[in-house]
């Protein structure tokens, strides 16, 4: 392994960094550096921390990051932690994001909260078709090409799957959740089964909810069917993933309907 990079959410730190120098090009420490802090303002987090080793100091240093001499700055003893912050580096899209979860009532820790990192909304989409209700979906091209071949691969093993929803974008999450608000639902109870607007895997454009014949569209009897039986089987050949299996770390309610595409 030439490097490695892990973030820890709750302490908002650098928790694992090591690069091997003897065969790593001069500059992965700083990219690895720079892609950590991009993963963690997609989680909220515009202000790190870190105890490096001895050998890693200076490279720190040469990232912008400084000794912490605050009386949380040095937990482990020894020498005070590196911290660095970089708000200069929330985008326009992030701030947006931030702005419509304050006029929600969605705390702005909800990603980091929910382990579920801000989601880009696609800029190119192709047609999957019609789903079960004769709406025509979109998804990523190649998220789309996934599901059609997945979709060829099942009806060829006897199982039908039907698209129920694909892409969705940030103004349609946002209704769904207003929608919900407006009927008396609580807050904590419509993000147990409906991700905040700007966190939903369905901007990606690619999660895809599944149904089949003869169940009932986006409820758990769905694990029951043929389908989901096949999809837990040979969905992972095609690169789609269950999101939310029973006991997520996102706090969401099981959704064995929903899957993902990950290249």
């Amino acid at each position: 392994m030439l490097a490695a990079v892990a973030l820890d959410l709750d302490l908002k730190e650098i928790a694992a960094f090591n690069v091997d120098r003897a065969r790593a090009p001069g500059d992965l420490g700083s990219r690895m550096i720079a892609s950590a802090e991009r993963l963690a303002v997609r989680f909220g987090i515009l202000d790190l921390r870190v105890t490096p080793s001895k050998q890693q100091i200076s490279l720190f240093h040469s990232c912008g990051y400084r000794e912490d001499h605050s009386a949380e700055g040095s937990r482990y003893g020894g020498d005070p932690d590196l911290h660095r912050s970089f708000p200069r580096r929330q985008t326009r899209y992030s701030r947006q994001i931030a702005d419509l979860l304050t006029s929600l009532g969605i705390e702005r820790d909800y990603a980091r909260s929910h382990r579920i990192p801000l989601q880009e909304e696609a800029k190119v989409l192709s047609t999957t078709g019609p789903d079960v209700y004769g709406r025509e979906q979109f998804m990523l091209p190649p998220a789309a090409d996934a599901w059609l071949n997945m979709k060829e691969q099942a009806r060829g093993d006897g199982v039908e799957l039907q698209a129920v929803s694909a892409f969705r974008s940030i103004s349609y999450q946002e209704g769904i959740v207003r929608r919900k608000l407006d009927k008396g639902q609580s807050l904590t109870d419509i993000l147990k089964v409906s991700a905040a607007p700007g966190f939903s895997e369905h901007h990606t454009g690619r999660a895809m909810d599944i149904t089949t014949q003869d169940y009932p569209v986006l409820e758990e009897e769905f694990e029951k069917s043929a389908a989901f039986e096949w999809l837990q089987v040979n969905a992972g050949k095609f690169n789609f993933h269950l999101s939310f299996p029973h006991n997520n770390r996102h706090g969401v309610a099981y959704e064995p309907w929903h899957w993902a595409w990950k290249a």
